[in-house]
């Protein structure tokens, strides 16, 4: 009524011309609304609805409508004005099916829809961390759609609903609230502290009486806009005991003189002269159709109205007015002098220019879209109780974006303590959720194990680090791997480098006592030059582990093989002749011997060594050509670091490598183990014996221990292993007889040596051949 004598006062908006209106009460029942809704389609002067195939050129009785404020009433007249394309602009039906422009063509309204409504509490929600929540909503269509909304968006967005269900409306003779009454005392004993309700007015005085009355435990209640207003609700005996409640409302302009309007009419409606004068005015067609005019609005007093009227409300209703006031401004083509189009408007002519149409309704701006809604931000009501009757503080706004006031908060908690509604707690940092049951919300927290990480903070599982990265338990990153070998620096490379120099001192030890007296009986029952060879030849073998420390390459990984074998089969070959010579001395026929000697030195012994080295340097190069050891990275070995190490391609040409040096040995240790030597004489099988059984058991001892401990290991236990390989030919053979060079050179003689008199220093054996041979010393 306000926004229509504005419109019929003002001289801009529709000069010339004046607007008219009928009121009618729906009461809530779309049986009820749709008898004004005929009245309003009927055509003009007179009581019926014309049937036509095209109602372009029909006139109905009025041009818009204006209402209702129920969703569930706007359902059904929305669809009957749509067949006529009546525009009809509602000021509270908020039901998100309404947007539907294929089912509702003519519909608008100046509120937003309950998906904007359901998109702000969810947001709400979560900037609180409430993420187990209860839900609840009247049996109604506003009250199943709300819910359903607000359940789609709420799991959307990781929010879950522990308790959900349906209230039935409200009949006459008891507040029966159905199977929400077991979902109360369910939300009663949860750990739920916030509950949802979208409902209608009616229906949640029903619930808060129920939960007043059983002492329900408080808890925080976010209301729908239909009832966080309502005096029905506020004015309920107890409420101030049920926890805090707080939700959503539209904004709108503030209208400070809609209250004095409101007493104006109220004032002049207790006048009898007034109301003779809007009866004589009548024309009687409605109470015709809709009946008399119900009795109790005659008691309506500005007490029981006004408490009500909050600008929020009213502002809605104001502007669909203005919307219609626009369309028709259009329409007819009014400028500031007057209106010059002729022809009558129909409904659909106004319709048409209603799409997308912007307006002004008290210095605002407001613009229908698509769907036939406007864009309005909501203000986050909470409610502050002063007297028994709350009152309205905003603590934060919502216009596409959440926006909060903690501060502004007051809590019904001990301490004033912000309600904590989660089904577990939050996890820490390097944590993932293990959900359990059927919620998302209710989880385990596990650690994220060595070599993964937590990349979001609601990951479900575990990110995996690459290859080259690596993480420790409970970890939100991860890290790069160092390159790992065997540095030069280490403990073990410095015990090690310190057996090398003295193992590598007494072979040069032992190499020059051997080159000094290299013309002594002793010398030259050790071989000789040979003996001198195969000293220079464990030398190198002893040099070959210093290709082992460092970081790997090719060409460190296949020289760590030529510098290894080929030494050690030039020191073993030096030996096998030695056996051998003892051997033929010992074992066979003196008819056989001085030939065998023959061979087993001079250039021939020489051949001999040259053989076996060029059959292991052959196998050698076979091995690196077609089997070559290579260089890699292990990016599993170790969990910090990425382990660079030389690769055996093939193990069985690996042994097979091995095996000529293996078979020297083995010859040596069964030339000597049972050769039989004279007392009184040096016995040089036995040196041989014990050399190659300190072989064998170097070697045989490397296979398991180099199989059982870590890759990382693998290169010190190769060095170790030849430097005692070296320490325990040396050991055995080569420093003995070092100890009668320096010691004892009075037993360095031809007799002691070479089995014979002066006669016969020509140097026959360690263990000579005549017929004297008492016994056998091993």
């Amino acid at each position: 009524m306000m926004a229509v004598e504005e419109i019929n006062n003002a001289p801009t908006l529709l000069p010339g011309l004046r607007l008219g209106y009928d009121l009618f009460d729906t009461c809530s029942e779309p049986v009820v609304a749709m008898k004004p809704s005929l009245v309003f389609m009927a055509k003009a002067g007179s009581r019926s609805i014309g049937a036509y195939c095209d109602y372009t050129q029909y006139q109905p009785r009025v041009l818009a409508v204006i209402g209702p404020h129920s969703s569930e009433v706007a359902l059904v007249t929305g669809k009957f004005f749509s067949f006529f394309l009546m525009p009809q602009v509602s000021y509270g039906a908020t039901t998100d099916r309404l947007s539907n422009r294929e089912t509702f063509p003519s519909f608008f309204r100046t509120v937003p829809s309950d998906r904007v409504q359901a998109t702000a509490m969810v947001e709400l929600l979560r900037g609180l961390h409430w993420n187990w929540v209860a839900a609840v909503g009247s049996d109604d269509e506003y009250g199943r759609q709300g819910l359903g909304l607000f359940s789609s968006l709420a799991n959307a967005k990781g929010i879950c609903i522990a308790y959900e269900g349906l209230m039935p409306l409200p009949r006459a003779g008891g507040t029966r609230l159905g199977s929400v009454q077991s979902l109360l005392h369910q939300v009663n004993h949860s750990s739920v502290q916030v509950v949802v309700v979208f409902s209608s007015a009616q229906a949640t005085y029903s619930l808060f009486s129920y939960s007043i009355r059983y002492r329900l435990s408080p808890k925080v209640w976010v209301a729908s806009e239909a009832w966080l207003t309502s005096s029905l609700v506020m004015t309920l005996p107890g409420m101030d005991r049920v926890g805090t409640v707080l939700g959503f409302l539209h904004q709108g302009a503030e209208m400070p003189e809609f209250r004095s309007y409101v007493q104006t009419r109220l004032a002049r409606a207790a006048e009898p002269a007034y109301c003779a004068s809007l009866e004589a005015g009548r024309l009687g067609l409605e109470e015709h159709v809709v009946g008399p005019r119900c009795p109790q609005c005659d008691r309506a007093s500005p007490e029981n109205v006004t408490d009500g009227l909050l600008y929020h409300q009213t502002f809605a209703a104001y502007a669909a007015v203005y919307s219609v006031a626009h369309a028709l401004h259009k329409a007819l083509l009014c400028n500031s002098s007057g209106c010059p189009a002729q022809e009558p408007v129909r409904p659909w002519q106004l319709l048409d220019n209603m799409y997308n149409m912007s307006f002004h309704a008290y210095n605002r701006t407001l613009q229908f879209d698509t769907s036939g809604n406007v864009d309005l931000a909501y203000d986050l009501k909470l409610w502050v109780w002063r007297d028994r009757m709350p009152m309205l503080r905003t603590v934060g706004s919502f216009n596409g974006s959440l926006e909060l006031q903690f501060s502004s908060m007051i809590w019904h908690t001990p301490g004033n303590q912000e309600p904590v509604s989660q089904c577990s707690r939050q996890c820490r940092e390097g944590q993932v959720r293990r959900v359990k049951g059927f919620h998302s919300c209710c989880y385990d927290c596990v650690d994220c194990k060595a070599g993964s990480y937590q990349r979001h903070p609601d990951d479900a599982l575990c990110s995996k680090c690459d290859q080259d990265q690596w993480s420790p338990d409970g970890s939100t990153r991860c890290f790069p791997r160092r390159p790992r070998f065997l540095a030069w620096g280490e403990p073990a490379v410095l015990g090690l480098l310190l057996l090398l120099g003295i193992v590598l001192g007494l072979v040069l030890v032992a190499l020059g006592l051997f080159t000094w007296h290299r013309d002594s009986p002793l010398v030259q029952a050790a071989g000789g030059p040979r003996a001198c060879f195969g000293l220079a030849c464990l030398g190198l073998v002893c040099l070959s582990v210093l290709l082992f420390p460092g970081r790997p390459s090719t060409a460190s990984c296949m020289g760590q093989q030529l510098l290894l074998h080929l030494p050690l089969t030039g020191c073993l070959s030096t030996l096998f002749l030695l056996a051998a010579e003892i051997f033929v001395g010992s074992e066979l026929p003196p008819s056989w011997t001085d030939w065998l000697h023959s061979c087993l030195r001079g250039p021939w012994a020489w051949l001999v060594v040259l053989l076996a080295m060029l059959a292991e340097a052959a196998l050698c190069s076979w091995y690196l050509a077609v089997f070559p050891p290579v260089v890699v990275t292990n990016w599993h070995a170790l969990p910090t670091e990425a382990l660079v190490h030389c690769r055996v391609s093939s193990w069985i040409m690996f042994g097979v490598v091995h095996a000529t040096n293996a078979m020297l040995a083995f010859l040596c240790f069964l030339g000597t183990f049972l050769v039989q030597s004279r007392p009184g004489h040096y016995n040089s099988a036995r040196g041989l014996t014990f050399a190659m059984l300190a072989y064998f058991i170097t070697w045989v001892s490397y296979i398991p221990l180099f199989a059982n401990v870590h890759v990382v290991s693998h290169p010190p236990v190769q060095m170790g292993t030849i430097l005692f390989c070296v320490l325990g030919i040396l050991t055995t053979f080569h420093l003995p007889k070092c100890y009668l060079l320096l010691w004892r050179p009075d037993l360095n003689t031809p007799e002691f040596f070479l089995g014979g008199g002066p006669s016969d220093a020509r140097g026959q054996g360690g263990s000579g051949h005549g017929e004297e041979t008492q016994g056998k010393n091993k």
